[in-house]
């Protein structure tokens, strides 16, 4: 399989309808359209680096230089929004760097989308939160008074929403409720199932980096293939339901300060490949994705950003990684 510089994977990927595995289409330029049946593709993003409770990679995400560049090359790759990490107004800084983010998407034809993580709080707290979150969000960055609301991420006409969850403390009808009265209301999207007495309230699920009932592997041979197998399959059996699917280039959460010595093998690029095409074993042209996922364009500390792939050992052996820590 491939071998060669891994950020070409994306666009092979898009741009050429059965991709040789053992090179390149280097002629299949940016302007070339994917074939109707291929699913929108997404790129996870964060937007907390130049804070300084997390590590530093060479640049802030205050920067509105940096957001262009990194929209740009993120358009090359054939990637068509960036989903963002979020919490409402409980990380200001994160919260900030969003509405410039938004900005600088409007004026480059780009979209944006929000990520909110859950809050970690008891049932009442964490239903407020939300509530208080979505309120801000329609506001400033959805709502008809939001200066950029041109750039959100929609479905048909809808804001999507993707819901990270944490102690699952949510009131998830009520915010669901709470919403309805929105110019036009969100389609919210939770990770894998959502409990069963909010089914309801969520139009879809995406699938998340993670092995499966294997568990992580001490030696990160495990990238996930149990994994999606089980998140295609149970899609399947929910044709209503939006289906995003998942893609990633590896993990490791070593440099994270919350990590747990998680380990999923690069492969010097075969997990993404792996994982961008899994899809097409469940999904046709009589039955398209709508959506694909990348996990992540630059979390560095959990090992997943495809923002600076490089398989410059991969002669020697070595798994892709990417380049924490960029020169100044």
């Amino acid at each position: 399989m491939l071998k060669g510089f891994v950020s070409f994977t994306i666009a092979c990927f898009l741009f050429v309808s059965g991709c040789a595995t053992g090179g390149l289409h280097h002629s299949a330029g940016r302007n070339a359209q994917a074939p109707a049946s291929s699913p929108k593709v997404l790129a996870v993003y964060m937007p907390w680096f130049g804070d300084h409770s997390h590590i530093d990679v060479g640049y802030s995400s205050q920067d509105p230089d940096v957001l262009r560049h990194q929209i740009e090359q993120a358009r090359q790759r054939g990637i068509s929004a960036f989903v963002v990490d979020w919490n409402g107004e409980r990380r200001p800084f994160a919260d900030h760097n969003f509405g410039v983010l938004e900005q600088i998407a409007s004026e480059s034809h780009f979209q944006v989308g929000l990520l909110y993580n859950e809050a970690e709080d008891d049932d009442s707290q964490a239903t407020g939160d939300a509530l208080a979150a979505f309120d801000d969000a329609y506001n400033n960055y959805i709502g008809p008074q939001a200066p950029y609301r041109n750039a959100y991420l929609t479905y048909q006409g809808h804001p999507m929403i993707f819901i990270f969850p944490k102690r699952s403390h949510t009131d998830w009808n009520r915010v669901r409720a709470h919403c309805s009265a929105w110019e036009s209301s969100p389609v919210l999207i939770y990770k894998d199932d959502p409990p069963v007495q909010y089914d309801d309230a969520f139009a879809g699920s995406y699938a998340w980096v993670q092995p499966g009932n294997q568990g992580w592997k001490a030696d990160g041979s495990n990238w996930g293939q149990e994994y999606l197998d089980y998140f295609y399959k149970t899609m399947k059996k929910h044709p209503d339901k939006i289906a995003v699917g998942a893609a990633w280039p590896g993990f490791d959460d070593s440099r994270a300060r919350w990590g747990l010595n998680r380990h999923m093998q690069a492969r010097c690029g075969q997990t993404l490949d792996d994982t961008m095409s899994f899809y097409r074993r469940y999904y046709d042209d009589s039955n398209p994705l709508p959506f694909l996922l990348i996990e992540t364009w630059n979390d560095y500390e959990e090992g997943t950003a495809i923002e600076r792939l490089s398989t410059a050992n991969c002669n020697q052996g070595e798994p892709t990684t990417p380049s924490a820590v960029s020169s100044r």
